[in-house]
């Protein structure tokens, strides 16, 4: 049972599939804090809701982008957190956090990387006219959205989709493969190979 921490800003529907999925087996861990840099984010509510440590960071209160990621990883790992997910959380993951969680810190982006990283993924999205968008869950390196990918769902892009439409799309299979993917890693099961990631198979996942 992995012990799962995560960073918010917002409303935390995303917050909300992980929740449920450790309370219905689907992941074999829970949640063990959520911290968010919004002290008026509604998935700290959400978070209360569920008996899970529910936290504000402020990054005004330290003096630099890097202090507050190396206050925040300290805050982790007093939790004694195996993994870091990223849900609506609105900031760079910086060096500290790099260096405390390599390679155990995921997020969740609603396009298909590499298309379209960034800020507003929907509307770049209808403004290239693309017909098929979708989401993504990576690891999280130090560049943005840059990480080696694990999953991937595609959704159509309808005529006269306004940019909501296409969120709200898009959010329903995000809310399918971010428990989806968090439970291959509690299960041993990615293999980061370059910028590839291998999903074994559970015969080939180690064991203890």
């Amino acid at each position: 049972m992995i012990r799962i921490g995560v960073l918010i800003s917002g409303s935390g529907t995303n917050l909300q599939a992980i929740l449920d999925g450790c309370q219905e087996g689907r992941i074999p861990g829970r949640v063990a804090v959520v911290i968010s840099d919004r002290a008026d984010a509604y998935g700290l509510e959400r978070a209360r809701r569920a008996g899970v440590d529910a936290l504000h960071m402020d990054p005004a209160a330290y003096p630099s982008r890097t202090a507050f990621d190396a206050a925040l990883a300290e805050r982790l790992q007093a939790y004694g957190v195996d993994l870091v997910c990223l849900a609506g959380y609105m900031r760079l993951v910086r060096g500290p956090m790099l260096t405390a969680f390599p390679n155990r810190i995921l997020n969740i982006h609603p396009s298909l990387l590499p298309a379209f990283p960034g800020l507003e993924a929907q509307r770049q999205a209808l403004e290239h006219g693309v017909k098929v968008a979708g989401c993504t869950v990576h690891f999280v390196t130090a560049g943005v959205d840059e990480g080696p990918i694990i999953l991937q769902a595609a959704v159509p892009v309808l005529e006269g989709d306004t940019v909501e439409d296409l969120r709200r799309r898009i959010l329903a299979e995000e809310h399918r493969i971010y428990p989806e993917a968090i439970r291959l890693f509690a299960e041993g099961r990615l293999v980061i190979e370059g910028r590839r990631v291998r999903i074994l198979d559970r015969a080939e996942a180690p064991r203890g």
